[in-house]
């Protein structure tokens, strides 16, 4: 997802001639900054500091370290960058990463869907894959019983043919079914060989990240520049009250779950990340649901431990093979 945008004004429509105006004291540290932090999407502070070091170095001629810049320094540059981007619907986010907890900040688009943004480096018929891809995430593998939010290379295979009549932007879940007759223009099915190809280009531009256990799901900066788009398709706009909803947040930072925790309670709404869990407990000794006051153990979880933890997969793993989601079930529920 971090392939440099391309700020062009003959693609915003705006005129040539018109150049963005610069926060004052903006200068071309500032500029090699921004220009490496497109490039590379996102930036922790870490490596913001490595980055910095090096920027000033080479501008001064003298050695600074990393440990030199400080998070002022960092939120100084963080705020420049912000300024000069902003009149091009770009905007840098931050939030913490789910499975390290490490804030991370990413340089998103403020304003396009994910269609938009993607083709301009992907062909229509990829980006309706994506598009399917995204609805097995989220609405196919995310269910009261089994909150997954995300799907294997087995399952990413099987949608590499659009469903019958899909639409021309390509939108709906993924099916096997071998008529392509569409209103519009036809989406093609894509090969194996593509599906993979894309997975992993995906991973490369920043959208998807690969588990060990071998699962895709989108990456804090997907999250980050999708949360708006995810809300407004996935979820209900006026739910009833205490409804199961597909997007869920964190209890304690608000910001999306996709890998967490839920409360013991089966129909509880209540979800956590787990490095928000501990700040969270501690003012809450008692480690029961603020919702439905149930303890909380923290072993029923959001994300593909929902599926990894269940017998039945564990013994589909020791067999050699994977279980299906509906075979894990199955098997625990015997």
């Amino acid at each position: 997802m971090h392939a440099s945008p391309v700020l062009s004004l003959r693609d915003t429509g705006m005129d040539q001639d018109w150049v963005p105006a610069l926060p004052p004291g903006y200068n071309d540290t500032n500029r090699a900054f921004l220009q490496a932090f497109m490039a590379r999407g996102t930036l922790s502070l870490s490596e913001g500091q490595k980055l910095i070091a090096a920027i000033q170095s080479a501008s001064t001629g003298e050695h600074i370290s990393p440990s030199d810049i400080t998070r002022d320094v960092f939120q100084h540059y963080i705020h420049a960058a912000r300024q000069a981007i902003e009149p091009l619907d770009f905007d840098i986010r931050n939030t913490r990463d789910q499975l390290s907890g490490e804030r991370i900040w990413a340089f998103v688009n403020a304003h396009s869907d994910p269609p938009t943004q993607l083709s301009t480096v992907h062909t229509a018929d990829e980006v309706a894959y994506i598009k399917r891809l995204l609805d097995a995430m989220f609405d196919k593998h995310n269910t009261p019983r089994i909150e997954l939010m995300a799907i294997d290379e087995a399952e990413a295979l099987r949608l590499s043919r659009p469903p019958a009549q899909s639409r021309q932007s390509g939108v709906g879940a993924g099916g096997d079914s071998d008529n392509l007759e569409v209103f519009g223009p036809k989406v093609q099915p894509l090969k194996h060989s593509e599906v993979l190809s894309l997975l992993s280009s995906l991973v490369q531009e920043g959208w998807l990240q690969l588990s060990p256990n071998g699962f895709y799901s989108l990456t804090t900066r997907a999250l980050l520049e999708l949360w708006q788009w995810l809300v407004e398709v996935y979820n209900d706009p006026e739910p009833e009250d205490n409804a199961w909803q597909p997007i869920k947040f964190c209890e304690g930072c608000k910001e999306i779950v996709t890998y967490g925790q839920r409360c013991d309670e089966p129909d509880c709404l209540v979800r956590l990340h787990d490095h928000c869990s501990e700040g969270f407990w501690r003012t809450r000794p008692d480690r029961r649901c603020p919702k439905c006051n149930r303890e909380w153990s923290g072993n029923h979880y959001v994300g593909e431990r929902a599926l990894t933890t269940r017998a039945g997969w564990q013994r589909g793993r020791q067999r050699g093979g994977r279980r299906s989601e509906a075979q894990a079930e199955d098997e625990d529920e015997e």
